[in-house]
């Protein structure tokens, strides 16, 4: 028979970790905006002061240098930032589903698995 206790306290469970989980989620992300702030504010800083620098080059040479070692610098921190940023956005992934690993798995075992259609026997 049906439990309406039961079902009570399973729905209010069950908002309760969709709200946690919400709450969690949000301070993921703005982590994650703030550390691309954070990154965009240091590339652009990095940016102004090379273009001052390159400004101030007496050759073509010096100029030359200085743009290969630049674009080598951000190509390097850029590809370091979007691994940190890729990072986390899989535990942030990973913690979401965390807190709905254990009901799916429960659900998954207590539904009853349907009848396999019979297959017709080789000729």
């Amino acid at each position: 028979m049906f439990n309406f206790d039961d079902a009570n306290k399973k729905s209010k469970e069950a908002v309760d970790t969709a709200l946690k989980t919400y709450s969690d989620t949000a301070k993921g992300f703005q982590a994650i905006a703030a550390e691309a702030a954070d990154y965009s504010k240091k590339s652009f800083q990095d940016a102004v002061t090379h273009f001052e620098t390159l400004a101030g080059a007496k050759s073509f040479e010096a100029a030359f240098e200085l743009q290969t070692s630049y674009v080598k610098s951000a190509y390097e921190s850029f590809v370091s930032e979007t691994t940190k940023l890729g990072e986390m956005y899989a535990d942030l992934a990973k913690f979401a589903y965390k807190s709905y690993e254990a009901p799916i798995v429960t659900a998954a075992v207590k539904t009853p698995k349907s009848p396999q259609p019979a297959t017709p026997a080789a000729a």
